[in-house]
């Protein structure tokens, strides 16, 4: 049995041990999970949200390694949710995240957490927007979220977070093929990692120019900044602090921040809602209704779309 009580009141004083449950909780989608959240909902909304994304091989693990480390010189409560590709063996996330920030192991005022993708696309975990309010209830000031490696459609990070940083590296891929990717358009900050390399001056130009390729910003618009870090040796790292803190300004002074939350909040009661209307078709599957739709629709006498309006229409009468 799960005292729920007891695990948010042990989390609200940041005992690990009680984080981790609960955002067990959420990936298992527990019984209790519903309590949870109820539990949870008061002390949410503090926490700062910023997502990581990129292609694979840039450095998101050593960056988010890195800005850990900042945001401790800071004195802030720092929350990472790493999400990794699940094992095609266990279903489990592979940890590669965890082995980099070896370094935060044991500071209390950090909490590191992978999660399995679970084949979601999207670069993200289903669970992660209910895994940031734990994390958020616990007195996390920062939540750093590392998505895994992008490709062309998978920027669910610019819907997750307050503010999304896309890092680039030099040599991987040019600026067309960033653009292609749809992640030239999530950025509010965009990072040159490696910049030691051959090529990140040429990297940081060609991005500033597809950036203002087709700009239509309006005075006092976000011009999402270009900062370039090394951040194995954590250099630039305090200048991309700067960046996100001039960034979370600009939103809370133009009212951006509760509207980004707010999105935030109604596809996340949307999600849920279809998640729970598909559980309740699932239990139609085999019910005679269902499959009298389906024989009708074989037989030409329905057509699919009058067959969903009838399925519906007996899921909201039950």
């Amino acid at each position: 049995m799960i005292d729920v009580a007891t695990l948010v009141e042990q989390a609200r004083e940041g005992r690990p041990r009680a984080v981790a449950r609960l955002i067990t909780l959420v990936e298992n989608a527990a019984p209790q999970l519903r309590e949870a959240m109820a539990a949870l909902a008061p002390y949410t909304g503090q926490a700062y949200t910023v997502g990581l994304t990129g292609s694979p091989g840039v450095g998101k693990s050593t960056s988010t390694s890195a800005l850990v480390s900042a945001y401790r010189r800071l004195g802030k409560r720092v929350g990472v949710l790493a999400v990794d590709p699940s094992s095609p063996f266990s279903g489990g996330a592979l940890l590669g995240d965890r082995v980099r920030m070896q370094d935060h192991a044991t500071d209390p005022e950090v909490f590191i957490r992978s999660m399995a993708t679970r084949g979601h696309l999207g670069g993200l975990s289903w669970a992660a927007p209910q895994a940031l309010r734990v994390l958020d209830a616990a007195g996390c000031d920062v939540i750093l979220v590392e998505t895994v490696g992008v490709g062309q459609s998978e920027v669910e990070i610019a819907a997750q977070a307050d503010t999304a940083v896309v890092l680039l590296a030099p040599g991987m891929g040019d600026g067309i093929q960033a653009a292609k990717a749809g992640i030239l358009e999530i950025g509010d900050v965009f990072v040159v990692n490696k910049a030691d390399r051959d090529g990140a001056d040429a990297t940081a130009r060609e991005l500033n120019h597809m950036l203002g390729l087709g700009e239509a910003r309006e005075p006092g618009d976000w011009r999402p900044p270009i900062v370039k870090t090394v951040a194995a040796r954590g250099e630039g790292v305090d200048e991309v602090v700067e960046a996100l803190e001039k960034h979370r300004a600009w939103l809370e002074e133009h009212g951006e921040l509760a509207a980004r939350r707010r999105r935030r909040a109604a596809q996340e009661i949307e999600a849920i809602a279809l998640a729970e209307l598909r559980a309740r078709i699932g239990d139609l599957s085999g019910d005679r209704h269902l499959a009298g739709l389906a024989e009708r629709v074989v037989a030409g006498e329905l057509d699919p779309y009058g067959a969903a309006d009838a399925l519906v229409a007996g899921l909201t009468r039950g």
